[in-house]
């Protein structure tokens, strides 16, 4: 069992940055796959980024590619997502994810078994 706690969220002016952190409970988090979601108002949550088990695989959307980065820290148990030059299409409920593979090729919202709570992004133009 993993539970996941995101945090990090805020109010932005479009150009600027931040940093998203999930912070994973268990002991078992440096063998997870972990990504990041996100959901806009009326809209379906869509895949951002997601970071193998050891850190050296990453894999991010289109949209997002070159100004968000995923990280993590296995000895923090936590999973970041840096995101620079962020724009007003940017704004969303952020989730964080986890799936008990060590590099999953995992982009749906189904390949993931745990989920945090959510952390807001709003990005003003």
């Amino acid at each position: 069992q993993v539970q996941l706690v995101e945090s990090g969220g805020g109010l932005v002016q479009a150009g600027g940055s931040l940093r998203l952190s999930c912070a994973a409970s268990g002991r078992t988090f440096s063998g997870y796959t972990m990504g990041w979601f996100r959901q806009a108002p009326g809209k379906e949550r869509e895949f951002v980024a997601r970071i193998s088990s050891s850190g050296i695989n990453t894999y991010y959307a289109d949209s997002v590619k070159g100004r968000f980065t995923i990280s993590r820290d296995n000895a923090k148990n936590t999973v970041y997502l840096q995101m620079n030059s962020l724009e007003p299409k940017d704004t969303a409920v952020y989730y964080c994810a986890a799936v008990d593979l060590a590099s999953a090729l995992a982009m749906r919202s189904s390949d993931y078994t745990y989920w945090g709570q959510g952390t807001q992004v709003t990005v003003s133009s």
